[in-house]
Formats: structure tokens, sequence, C-alpha cells
């Protein structure tokens, strides 16, 4: 039974909100039940609004993380589904961010997943103004969004492969998600839904990051606590915040898993030698959703980036 009681903050935004410098971590015990709260719509506005950017400004230590995701998991249902062909384990895959200056190839790398056999569950926004979304080129491929959880699993079952909008896999994360709208900026959610274990069989997760930090902190994380790496996870450098190759060049892709952690891919610089690899002429829905149809088709070449990381993907699911 859902607690209802109003859950007051004070004492915790007296620890995490003295600024950068003067911030204290909360323990592992107090993080956990104040982020239960705030996905309970246990908190205030006031409060709420002070707990985020405090957390903005201080960031979120490992063990933090460890709380919250915890709680972010005992807030909605996991998904029940069977291993794909070659008995591969099933892979999630966030799409939060979208495309701003480069094609959003998120879609292709699930399509070439499934191809393979392998269930993958593509979950994340529906829109963002400013940016071309996941879901709007796989509406244009003609895959339409998952309605309920019973949905997520048929669709995963059928065709091994399901975009959920995090409104219909994890109702309460999307209302925290949501409050950037009201304040601007991003916040811990942000974080937590891209390291999101969706599966109740744990599968492999890719996670991926933008900004320096965000390595160690996810490093900690998975390495610290290894019950947060369930099922493994590849961490990668992100391409505009999605977690799929960059075309570019290719960045350090490390596994967690059984409590080790192996670098698979190590970085490369980009080099102007480099052949150019073919991409879409315009960066809209419409425009990806054809190119990535040549793609499949094979009239045209998958980008080679690409094509590692789903073969790398590929060969780890299927080694359990």
């Amino acid at each position: 039974m859902t607690d209802t009681a109003a859950f007051p903050c004070a004492r915790f935004i007296k620890e995490i909100g003295r600024g950068p410098n003067g911030a204290r971590a909360l323990t592992r015990e107090d993080t956990y039940a104040l982020y239960e709260a705030m996905l309970d719509d246990r908190v205030s506005d006031l409060e709420l609004g002070a707990v985020l950017l405090a957390y903005r400004v201080k960031g979120e230590t490992a063990a933090e993380l460890a709380a919250m995701l915890a709680a972010a998991h005992r807030s909605f249902e996991p998904l029940h589904i069977q291993n794909g062909r070659d008995h591969a384990r099933p892979v999630s895959i966030p799409t939060y961010n979208g495309a701003r200056k480069q094609p959003n190839l998120t879609p292709l790398l699930a399509l070439l997943l499934a191809r393979e056999g392998v269930p993958v569950l593509v979950h994340g926004v529906t829109d963002d103004p400013g940016r071309v979304t996941s879901a709007a080129i796989f509406a244009e491929l003609g895959i339409q969004e998952s309605a309920s959880h019973d949905e997520i699993e048929d669709n995963l079952a059928s065709r091994r492969l399901a975009f959920a909008p995090i409104a219909v896999l994890a109702p309460k994360l999307a209302r925290l998600l949501a409050i950037r709208r009201i304040m601007g900026v991003r916040n811990s959610t942000h974080t937590l839904v891209k390291i999101l274990q969706p599966f109740a069989q744990p599968g492999l997760r890719l996670v991926n990051y933008t900004h320096p930090e965000y390595r160690e902190s996810l490093t900690g994380l998975f390495t610290e606590h290894p019950d947060a790496a369930a099922g493994g996870a590849l961490l990668a450098r992100g391409t505009e915040g999605e977690a799929v190759a960059d075309t570019r060049r290719q960045v350090q892709v490390d596994w967690f898993h059984d409590g080790h952690s192996e670098t698979l891919i190590s970085p490369e610089r980009s080099s102007p030698e480099a052949p150019v690899v073919a991409m879409p002429g315009a960066l809209d829905a419409a425009t990806t959703a054809r190119w990535i149809e040549t793609v499949l088709r094979g009239e045209a070449p998958i980008p080679p980036a690409l094509a590692r990381q789903a073969e790398l993907i590929t060969d780890i699911v299927r080694r359990q």
C-alpha cells in the first residue's frame, strides 16, 4: 500500500543544498526514502524544486544513484519476456535526447539487433521541441509506440522490437521528467531513466553519458553496487545524448557485468583521412526513416561504428 502522507524535506535539503563545496551526500536509507516520496508525489512543489536544484548543483554520488535506482525500480512493473533467437537476452536502449546536429540512428541500431533475433526495448520520450526523437522516426517507419504494459510485452514477443514511452513503462518517473518543462533544467531522473533495468529477468542495458563527471559516477555505480549492474551494462559516451555509436569517431565502450569491468573497445581519434560515412541528407524524421530503410534493404552500407556496436551487443547477449 502506497504511503500518501506528506514528506517533509527540510533536513534533506539542509544536507544537499549547501552548494558544490558544502553539500553532503545523503545516506542510502535517506536517499531511498526521499526519492520514493518524490515518485509517490508526497513532496510539496516548493521542496521538490529545492531538492532537484540541489542535486543539479551537487551531483549524485554512486551510492545515492544506487538508492534512487532501487526506488525507481520499485515504482513500476518489470517486463516479462522470453529470450530471442539463439537464446539472446533482451536489450534495453534509452532514448531521451533525440538529435539536433546529427541524424538520430537509435532506431537503426534497434532494428539491426531485432533482425538478428535480439529482443530490443527502446524506451524514452515521445517528443522534445527542437530535436528529432526516436519516436518520430519509428512512426515514420510504421512502428507505433506501445500503448500499455501488455502491448510492450506482446511486441517484444512477436517482432522482437518495442518502443515504449516512459509514460507507459514507468509513469511515476515520467512525471518527474516532465518537470524539466517547468524548471528549464534536467534533474536526477534524467540520469536514472538511462540506467533503468526494465526486465524482470535482467537484460543488457546500453548506458550513455554526455559529461565526463557522469562517466565517473556511473562507473562507481556499476562497480561498487553490483545489484545496479544486474544483467550487464555497456557504458559509452553518447551521441548527442543517445546510446548509439558516433559515426564520426570510435568512443570507449566499457562492459560491467558479474562484478567485473572490461574495456571492450578503446577510443580512437577522428582522422581527416578516414573514409566518409554515407549519412541521411537531412535530419528530419521522414528523411532519416527513408535512409534507414535503404540500409536495411542493403542498398546503403551500415556505418562501420554502428555495425561494430550491433555486432558487439549481439555477441554479448548470446553468451549466456
